[in-house]
């Protein structure tokens, strides 16, 4: 097939899904109003809220929900065939994934502002609160090694880019100031921070910063990736996280447009086979597809982005939709633009090289010279990395604040605990014990979603509104991400019973004791998220029947 199809139907979903579905919710089961004041104007603190124009939230929200995964996944999900992929790209965004995001932000804005923790005490109960932001916490900690891992890497593999890495956070503030301070044109202080970025990113070939020639270069670029995100936890929104997203925007922008002009005026043939078989590679179509592409489709990342930051910079109720909705729905172009990538390419290795060589493929159909593609790539894959590490270390700073601020008062202190999430992701990363519980994020992650959309319906029967849209996306994505769950923690308990792999080689005692730890992790996650959906569940129902006890003061 023409890889030219997969670009059409991905910009004709996000259209009909922007034009028609969204602006169907938003008008008239939401009913937005854009002069009912909002926590951004209500509390303004320069802090965490922030009334912001919505031309730099919608960047700051695209380069907030996209990390790596909307192009890992879909590489990875390639051993079903591109089909398989795709379906679930599309069909995930319209009908589960941009609803999600949404209505994230609206319940938070209509909570003033309150995160999932504290919607989940008002709405369901007292426990619920404690097992979700306990939930939350160990699956942000897996984020943050994750990526911590991966800025590490690419960093030291590629030391043609960190001065472009460094230019970035250093225009990134600059860019924070002259919007908030200077009160300069939003478009030249965009240009000129850009313009900064891209004169350190040409020179970085010239000047490569190699920080040890001791071979330690991963450790010292780990370093400096949890530095960057102590400040992004510690300093107020406009100071370095959102601008240095909102900046990144436009780069991983950039190089979505080369890559979807390269298709276009290439337009090569898709090379990979459209569907393998549904136990591919020893792994089951369903429910190991909806777990591995989440990104792009649905991820309950997102729910985190839009409940815990944006919901506190929206200046107006009416921006929830072209912010929340639109950067969901330009994932999906990039989840799409991935898997297309991959599809054309004979190239073998990891997934950042496939990445890498499929770009330089469609660039040079752009007539750019080889190589270029390849540097990039993982330009972009540092970058979609890093924008979302400090983020995800500010979240767990203020999950710490909710779980246990009011017990012990020191853990207020917003270093400190930016310091603790810190300290716990070096130490996943220097043991490598993420290795062996990151085959449950994909589940976590996914089971996150199907949360956010539980407490969405709860609260939109509380508030008297159909449930239907996000009630049966919710029911569908937990069906699933359990299914994934169990089946995950069975095979690494499996392995690590019978000291064998998946092919019966013998596994090093250091895999069968991680396999353990990770099957027991599996399944603490199932049990909470049994009371978790047993306590929602059990408050949707009463809605429904009638029974509001938050006027009540019983919850």
């Amino acid at each position: 097939m023409n890889s030219v199809v997969l670009i059409l139907l991905g910009v004709l979903v996000y259209y009909l899904g922007m034009r028609f579905y969204a602006n169907f919710f938003d008008r008239q089961i939401i009913q937005t109003n854009p002069q009912r004041a909002t926590p951004a104007r209500l509390y303004a603190d320069g802090v965490d809220f922030l009334p912001t124009s919505k031309n730099i939230l919608f960047g700051y929200q695209f380069k907030s929900i996209a990390g790596a995964a909307p192009v890992l996944g879909p590489i990875i999900a390639i051993k079903w065939g591109w089909l398989p992929g795709l379906l679930w790209i599309l069909f995930g965004a319209f009908f589960i994934g941009w609803i999600q995001d949404y209505s994230s932000a609206i319940v938070s804005l209509r909570s003033d502002g309150q995160t999932f923790g504290g919607i989940s005490h008002s709405l369901i109960s007292p426990r619920a609160r404690i097992i979700l932001l306990s939930f939350i916490y160990f699956y942000l900690l897996l984020i943050a090694a994750a990526f911590s891992n991966v800025v590490a890497t690419f960093m030291s593999n590629n030391p043609n880019l960190s001065l472009a890495i460094i230019a970035l956070a250093l225009s990134g503030c600059l860019v924070g100031f002259l919007i908030y301070y200077g009160k300069i044109s939003l478009v030249l202080v965009t240009l000129f921070g850009l313009l900064i970025f891209y004169l350190a990113f040409s020179l970085g070939g010239k000047f490569p910063l190699a920080l040890s020639p001791l071979g330690a270069n991963k450790m010292l670029w780990l370093g400096f990736a949890l530095i960057f995100s102590f400040f992004g936890s510690v300093l107020p929104i406009w100071v370095f996280i959102q601008p240095i997203n909102y900046l990144s925007f436009y780069i991983i922008l950039f190089g979505m447009i080369g890559a979807v002009l390269g298709i276009i005026l290439g337009h090569p043939k898709l090379q990979a086979p459209a569907f393998t078989s549904f136990n591919a590679g020893g792994l089951p179509l369903w429910p190991m597809l909806f777990v591995t592409i989440a990104c792009g489709a649905i991820s309950g990342w997102h729910s985190n982005v839009s409940s815990t930051g944006t919901s506190r910079q929206l200046a107006q109720e009416t921006d929830a939709r072209p912010v929340t909705a639109g950067a969901m729905f330009l994932e999906m172009i990039l989840a799409i633009i991935a898997l297309t990538i991959v599809s054309i390419t004979r190239a073998q290795g990891r997934w950042d090289i496939l990445f890498g060589e499929g770009l330089d493929e469609v660039f040079h159909y752009l007539g750019l010279p080889r190589g270029w593609g390849k540097a990039y790539g993982p330009l972009m894959i540092i970058i979609l990395a890093i924008t979302i590490l400090h983020l995800v270390i500010r979240f767990m700073r203020i999950a710490t604040n909710e779980l246990l601020g009011k017990k012990l008062p020191i853990l207020r202190n917003p270093i400190l605990g930016t310091l603790i999430a810190l300290i716990f992701s070096f130490l996943l990363v220097y043991t490598g014990s993420f290795n062996y519980i990151w085959v449950l994020f994909g589940s976590a992650n996914q089971l996150m979603a199907s949360l956010a959309l539980l407490l969405a319906s709860v609260w939109l029967v509380a508030e008297k509104k159909p449930t239907r849209f996000t009630f049966y996306p919710m029911v569908f994505m937990y069906l699933t991400t359990m299914s994934a769950l169990i089946y995950t923690t069975f095979t690494v308990l499996r392995q690590a019973i019978t000291g064998l792999d998946l092919a019966g080689k013998p596994l090093p005692t250091s895999s069968v004791v991680g396999n353990y730890f990770a099957g027991a992790i599996g399944l603490v996650l199932f049990i909470a998220a049994i009371i978790l959906v047993y306590d929602g569940l059990r408050a949707y129902f009463r809605y429904a029947g009638g029974r509001d006890e938050r006027e009540k003061g019983n919850i």
